[in-house]
């Protein structure tokens, strides 16, 4: 077993948290994608509450980009403060 010093550990989170940032974006343009098809063959189902669903899900997601680029400010403010914690 390798024993890792604060730098590494703190390498090793970082890289996990991008790890993971990009798995979010990655099934979110899934999801939108699904959507999208769902929303583009609304017009063939006879069903008008799939079609109002599926609206009303488009309405909510499109929130969602607006507070990714957010969260990733956050998050590298939040590394830059505890890089310098560390290393101080």
């Amino acid at each position: 077993m390798q024993v890792m010093n604060k730098k590494g550990q703190i390498m090793d989170g970082i890289q996990m948290l991008f790890v993971a940032l990009a798995g979010m974006v990655i099934v979110a343009a899934v999801v939108f994608l699904i959507i999208a098809n769902v929303a583009a063959n609304t017009q063939v189902a006879a069903d008008g509450n799939a079609s109002a669903a599926v609206t009303t899900i488009q309405a909510a997601a499109a929130t969602i980009p607006g507070w990714i680029p957010l969260v990733v400010i956050a998050t590298i403010g939040g590394l830059i403060l505890l890089l310098v914690r560390v290393f101080r």
